[in-house]
This record gives C-alpha cells, sequence and structure tokens, in this order.
C-alpha cells in the first residue's frame, strides 16, 4: 500500500492531459492576467497546476508547473527567475500532497474531509508560492524593494486564495475528475495485470 503512494500513471492520456493543462495555463496566466500595480497580478493559470497535480500526481504537476513557467517565459521575452519557477512546480506539487492516496484509491476520502484538504492545500501554496517565493524572486533577482511590492503581493495573496480554493474544490468534485480517474484506474489495472 505505501508503495503506491504519489503515483502517476504515466501513459499517453496523463502527457497529453499534462500538454493541454500547460496550454490553459499559458493562457489563463499570460494572455488573461490582470495587472494590479506594484508587480501584482490576477490570474487563474495556478488552477491548471494544481489539477494536473491532484488528477495526476505531484510528480506531474510539479513537471505541469516547470514547463507552463518556462513556457511563459519564452512567450513574453522574460529570462528565467529560479525563485518564480520553483514556485510554479510547488503550484502542482503541494496541493496534491494533501491526496496522498491518489486518484485511484480505494477508500474514498469523505466530501467534507476532501474540501478541507483542497482549501487547505490551496492556502498553503498560495503563501508559499505567491506570497514568499515569487516576493523573494522579484525582489532578489528584480531588484525591485520588498517593502515597495509587499502590500500588493499580500493584497494578491488574499485576493486569490478564497477564489482558487472555491474553483479547485468545484472541479475536483466535478464529473471531469470522474471520467479521469476511470480512464487512469483502469490504465493502472492494465499495467499490473500486464506486470503479473
Amino acid at each position: 500500500m505505501q508503495r503506491n503512494r504519489y503515483r502517476t500513471v504515466w501513459c499517453t492520456y496523463t502527457l497529453v492531459s499534462l500538454g493541454a493543462l500547460t496550454a490553459i495555463n499559458l493562457i489563463l496566466s499570460r494572455f488573461l492576467a490582470i495587472n494590479i500595480g506594484g508587480f501584482g497580478r490576477i490570474q487563474l493559470g495556478s488552477i491548471a497546476r494544481i489539477m494536473a497535480g491532484l488528477w495526476f500526481g505531484p510528480l506531474a504537476g510539479g513537471l505541469c508547473g516547470l514547463v507552463s513557467d518556462l513556457l511563459g517565459c519564452l512567450i513574453q521575452g522574460y529570462a528565467v527567475n529560479p525563485l518564480i519557477t520553483f514556485a510554479a512546480i510547488l503550484w502542482g506539487f503541494i496541493p496534491a500532497l494533501f491526496f496522498p492516496e491518489g486518484i485511484c484509491s480505494r477508500t474514498p476520502v469523505s466530501r467534507k474531509s476532501g474540501i478541507l484538504r483542497l482549501c487547505a492545500g490551496t492556502l498553503i501554496s498560495c503563501l508559499v508560492c505567491t506570497l514568499c517565493l515569487t516576493t523573494a524572486g522579484l525582489v532578489l533577482f528584480n531588484g525591485l524593494s520588498l517593502y515597495t511590492i509587499l502590500p500588493t503581493r499580500a493584497v494578491q495573496t488574499v485576493l486569490q486564495a478564497p477564489v482558487y480554493s472555491v474553483l479547485v474544490c468545484l472541479l475536483y468534485y466535478s464529473p471531469v475528475t470522474s471520467q479521469i480517474r476511470q480512464i487512469l484506474c483502469t490504465q493502472n489495472l492494465r499495467d499490473r495485470t500486464r506486470a503479473v
């Protein structure tokens, strides 16, 4: 049982889905973002990274975050900022750690417990990624003043945390998750049968 924790079923379906989630992340975070000044930005792109981690495992979520950040820098002509890239990876990694049993678990989590886990993972991600790592990346690598950008970054975190939590819960308890679970569990069963 311990062996299957955090397991990602690497199949064609997973790779294609991660590609689609990466594209959704790029569109939501690079083209449909609202700048609030002071290096703050309201965007919903990180939800695609979170869902990649929840649906396909923390490694897949981290991979989605890494690829989307590198492609985003390439598209907009930014230099890669290591702290911001690390924050992008953690957006897909941290929330998935709150569901160690994985999407194909035989003992499903109750809805109330699941919502609490999703909200906790999203809130911690907002604090660690947006308020700490991304802010530190802007200060250390862009030479900005912490005291100048911190108020805007705090407002951004306060605004995005509840919105992200609601959207993540709605997506996780949607028919999309049931469909992905069915496909991945079938693939997982096939892999086990082949191994035997």
